[in-house]
């Protein structure tokens, strides 16, 4: 494996990890609207589809402002979460399937937060504030995907507690 040597190299590296991220969580967003029980869940990880694929054209246009070629690179945390969020959907009661949904969307949203932070700050610090503003789109509609899945997480934990009572 080759050498990371300078601030931009760790910029399009990182931005390689982004676009795996985005290309990941996209694939498994679209299994979870199937396993969805919930019409209003549904609706909310079809939208997230759709600004994931904008994300993803955010991601190639850096690649090319940058002259370098959109490729994805390893993440060992997107792996994982991927891994966590199938798995768990396949153990837990149909009635649960939700809340383990919910809980991989906070899990991915605040993983993805942070890498557009990372972006950000390495754009900036390196010159490139041209790609400032496509890493803070996605970096928006993130936080905003978030705090929707924390509130959708909370209603849906009360639902399931009265449930059990």
């Amino acid at each position: 494996m080759a050498t990371i040597e300078s601030s931009r190299e760790l910029l399009v590296h990182k931005l390689g990890a982004a676009l795996k991220m985005e290309e990941t969580t996209l694939k498994v967003l679209e299994i979870f609207s199937e396993k969805a029980s919930d019409s209003n869940l549904q609706l909310r990880l079809e939208q997230q589809q759709r600004e994931k694929q904008q994300q993803i054209h955010n991601l190639h246009r850096a690649f090319q402002a940058l002259g370098e070629e959109g490729e994805a690179r390893p993440s060992l945390i997107v792996d994982a979460l991927e891994e966590e969020g199938t798995r768990m959907i396949e153990r837990v009661d149909d009635g649960l399937v939700d809340s383990v949904i919910l809980d991989g969307v906070i899990e991915a949203a605040s993983h993805e937060i942070a890498t557009y932070n990372e972006l950000i700050i390495k754009a900036e610090t390196i010159d490139q504030e041209d790609l400032v503003p496509l890493f803070q789109e996605n970096l928006e509609q993130k936080e905003q995907a978030l705090d929707e899945a924390l509130k959708t997480a909370e209603q849906v934990s009360y639902q399931l507690a009265k449930q059990s009572l």
